[in-house]
Order: structure tokens, then C-alpha cells, then sequence
């Protein structure tokens, strides 16, 4: 089975294309509800967008500033506009974000950092309304280590006037990615992927050509399902390096991983083992998978620990996990996990996007029918799932939205 482009990388590369001008190309672009929502985003601020598995977009003729509520509140994402806006444009007005409901993610680490580098911030009506003449370089220090703060600014920053340093940065590989893309636009930038990230400010930057890193937490969720279902899958186009964490684990608990041209071949064993799970931020375990690997230790043998560090209340699957017969206690920010023999199908609902494809694979090794409702959360960030897994022997189907 070949992997998707990665929703991750490529939000923030569209994103990146507000900072030029002229025709950008990027290839290997996942279908998924929020990429179509981001290009709705954009062709609001006037931005051309033409095209699907192929993205040809222009923002020569951007003539918007301004990121509505009414697209911002579905997805989360749609603040990486913000820093493009006020390099390119001197000003933003851009709605707070909303998305998956798994806990409040406050943008203020963004904001912080902006007004570090000259930005006047208001907050209006539930709007951010960013000013800036130019951005100044500035030292900056993120207090907790956020994906997006590190994306929003690096693009905000090479539009600047002189240096910036962002201080405990992100590392995961969609910041790497980005930052390639960036440099390949003529940015300047140093030290991507690890703590500190450097960005010298440059005039103006060009239009490029791009083909999108495959996605590390679909590639992660599909392992699973070899796992859970005892199953035999190659998963083709997937970076190992970006995996190596969830590798481990996964061997811990006794599946079976193998090197392959171009991939992994991943083979599921009848016994189970426990393990205890930490979510941290990249290199560590992703939280983006720990939904997914509680599915997993619901048949363990054993008992299991899962703590979750990076995200509060992201637990909500366990109360539909436990529909089908898990035996699941939280406390505070761990979830005890005692493994049953069999998980029994049952009618369930999709809280947020990992919840979903956690309810999915529980189906998958699950005796009789389920049925999982809200999966428009499911279409946010997996290419037809099942049409994937019906390849692959599943007895699955999509009945309604």
C-alpha cells in the first residue's frame, strides 16, 4: 500500500506560497477535507489555486488580508497564515483557530514571538489584528515547544530585517520540511530539526517546484492495523527515519518490522504485549498516535500505561473504546489499560481526527459489526481510508457522511 502525502507538511507549504510571487508546484498532495479547506482559505485572500494530487498555486495577485471565521473555526491550521500576512502584507486579521476538540492550544505563543519582532497585536471580536511596517530579527524563545509557533514565525522571519534565532524550536520532520522549502525559495535559514533555528531576512523570495514527504502518522495508524488484525502489510513510500520511535515501540510490543525497497513490511503476531506509552514531542512517540496504539493495547496481554504529555484531554476515545469492551481507567493524564481477550463490534462516535482512525482499527479486530459515525473527522487528515483498507482484505464500507 503506498502512503499519502503528509496533511502536515503540506498546510504550512501552502501556507509559505503567501510569501511570493509567481506559480508554485507541489506534487504528492494528499485529497483530504483539510487541504480543500485551506484552499478555500486562500483563494480568499486571492491566491490562484488550480488542481488536486498536483497543486499549482499563485499568490501574485494577493489582494486579502483577512482569515474569516467561518474556515478558521473548522481547522486549527489555518493560523499559519498569520506570519506569511504581516511579512508580505504589513498586516493580518486573522480569526483565533479552532479544530479538533482535544484541548485548548492557545496561540499566544505566536503572538509573543510576533510582538518580539516589531508586530502591534489586537485582539478583536474573537479576531488577531497583526500590524507591521517590517519585521524586525529577534531572539526568541518558545516556553513550550509548538509545531506551529516554530512554522508561523521561521516564514514570518525570512521577510525580516536581520537575524532570527528561534530558541527550543520544533524538530519534527514537517518543520525540516518546511524550512527546505523555504530555503529552495532563497531563504536563509540554519538548524532545522534541532533546538535552535536561525533565520537571516532576506527582500523577496521565488516561486518553486516541490513533491511533498510522505505521511508518518498514516504510515504509523496502518502499522497498527497490521498489528491489530495479525496481518501482513508492506507499506510503501514512507520514511523509516521519520518512524523510528513508533518502530521501537512497536517491536516492544511484537510486531514484526522489516527494511524494504521504499518502505516497510510490517507483520502482525498472535500475542500482544504490553507496554507503557509516553507521548513528547518529536523524536519522541507523536501524540498524533497515541489513540492508535491504545487500540493496539486493549488486546495486550497484560497491563499497559499511557501518559500523555503533549496535549490535555485527549482521552475522549477511551469512553468509546470501552463500548466495544476495553477496560480502560484514566487517571489524570495516563490511561491504564488492562488488556481483554476480544473487543466486541459496537455503534461508536469520532471525537477528533486520531480518535476516529483509533475506533476504526478497534473495528478492524473487533467481533461483529461496527459502526463509526462522524467520520467527516476521519476525511480531515486520511486519504480514503477505506477504500485503502478494503485493498488490503478489510470488510469495510462508508454508508453516509
Amino acid at each position: 500500500m503506498k502512503i499519502s502525502g503528509a496533511k502536515n507538511a503540506a498546510l504550512p507549504l501552502m501556507a509559505a506560497t503567501l510569501l511570493t510571487e509567481g506559480g508554485n508546484s507541489f506534487s504528492n498532495i494528499p485529497q483530504l477535507r483539510d487541504i480543500k479547506t485551506f484552499a478555500d482559505l486562500m483563494r480568499q485572500l486571492g491566491v490562484e489555486i488550480k488542481g488536486k494530487s498536483v497543486l499549482q498555486i499563485d499568490a501574485s495577485n494577493l489582494n486579502s488580508y483577512e482569515a474569516s471565521y467561518e474556515l478558521v473555526k473548522t481547522m486549527r491550521a489555518s493560523v499559519l497564515v498569520l506570519g506569511p500576512l504581516v511579512a508580505r502584507m504589513g498586516k493580518a486579521r486573522v480569526s483565533l483557530p479552532g479544530g479538533c476538540a482535544i484541548g485548548p492550544r492557545p496561540i499566544n505563543l505566536h503572538l509573543k514571538a510576533l510582538e518580539s519582532m516589531g508586530v502591534k497585536i489586537r485582539l478583536e471580536r474573537g479576531y488577531v489584528l497583526a500590524e507591521c511596517r517590517r519585521l524586525k530579527g529577534a531572539k526568541i524563545y518558545f516556553d513550550v515547544s509548538t509545531v506551529t509557533g516554530t512554522e508561523n514565525i521561521m516564514m514570518a522571519a525570512t521577510l525580516a530585517k536581520g537575524t532570527t534565532v528561534i530558541e527550543n524550536a520544533a524538530k519534527e520532520p514537517e518543520v525540516e520540511e518546511l524550512a527546505l522549502v523555504l530555503t529552495k525559495m532563497g531563504a536563509k535559514i540554519e538548524g532545522a530539526g534541532k533546538d535552535v533555528i536561525t533565520i537571516e531576512g532576506v527582500k523577496k523570495l521565488k516561486s518553486i517546484n516541490h513533491t511533498i514527504i510522505p505521511d508518518r502518522i498514516e504510515a504509523g495508524t496502518y502499522m497498527i492495523a497490521a498489528g491489530i488484525t495479525q496481518g501482513d502489510i508492506t507499506l510503501l513510500n514512507c520514511r523509516v527515519n521519520h518512524l523510528n520511535a513508533l518502530i521501537e515501540k512497536l517491536e516492544e510490543i511484537g510486531l514484526e518490522i522489516k527494511k524494504v525497497k521504499k518502505g516497510l513490511r510490517v507483520v502482525g503476531r498472535s500475542s500482544i504485549k504490553s507496554t507503557d506509552v509516553k507521548t513528547l514531542p518529536y523524536p519522541g512517540f507523536p501524540t498524533d498516535m497515541q489513540a492508535q496504539v491504545m487500540t493496539l493495547l486493549c488486546l495486550a496481554n497484560g497491563t499497559s500505561i499511557i501518559s500523555e504529555t503533549v496535549f490535555k484531554d485527549r482521552f475522549m476515545h477511551v469512553g468509546e473504546l470501552k463500548r466495544m469492551g476495553a477496560d480502560i481507567r484514566l487517571e489524570e493524564n495516563s490511561a491504564i489499560v488492562n488488556g481483554v481477550k476480544k473487543l466486541n463490534g459496537a455503534p461508536v462516535m469520532a471525537t477528533d481526527l486520531r480518535a476516529s482512525a483509533s475506533l476504526v482499527l478497534a473495528g478492524l479486530a473487533a467481533r461483529g459489526i461496527t459502526e463509526v459515525s462522524r467520520v467527516y473527522h476521519l476525511d480531515r487528515g486520511y486519504e480514503l481510508m477505506e477504500e485503502k483498507l478494503s485493498q488490503l482484505g478489510a470488510n469495510i464500507k462508508r454508508v453516509g457522511e
